[in-house]
């Protein structure tokens, strides 16, 4: 049986997808979704292998652009991270589902309180010097060797 050739839009999509880091099988899924199109995957082939250049040059191009720009993906967002967490609040309170609840507004409060950032203050309370630990102090007294 004959292989359908691909629309140059199809096949667009899937080097774009490809190149943004999705796997194959959803790739496949999400092409059917879109398109109406089955396409294969198997993964004895070489993935590359007589590809055109136009659609290879197309790879990089989005791949550079993709690990560039991470400001497009909206999850990249605290606000929109934060809506989330809101809707999925709202719907397990809503199903009486209280542990979950709970758990989804610990984490919105990490997210509010920069847990998930890299970024931790260095300084005290409204920029102020960190206070300096003051440890016990201890005396020593040496033994007494003017015994004369």
């Amino acid at each position: 049986m004959a292989k359908a050739k691909l629309s140059d839009e199809v096949k667009t999509y899937i080097v774009q997808a490809l190149a943004c880091f999705d796997s194959p099988s959803v790739v496949a899924a999400a092409v059917k979704k879109e398109f109406g199109v089955d396409v294969s995957h198997d993964p004895n082939k070489k993935a590359a292998s007589g590809l055109a250049p136009k659609w290879k040059a197309l790879f990089g191009e989005t791949r550079k652009t993709f690990l560039e720009d991470t400001a497009t993906i909206a999850i990249s967002h605290r606000a929109v991270r934060l809506r989330a967490l809101q809707r999925m609040a709202e719907k397990a309170e809503i199903q009486s589902n209280m542990v979950l609840a709970a758990s989804l507004l610990k984490q919105a409060a990490e997210e509010v309180g920069n847990a998930y950032t890299n970024r931790r203050e260095l300084t005290g309370k409204d920029g102020k010097d960190l206070p300096v630990p003051v440890s016990p102090v201890t005396i020593f007294q040496f033994p007494d060797n003017d015994k004369s």
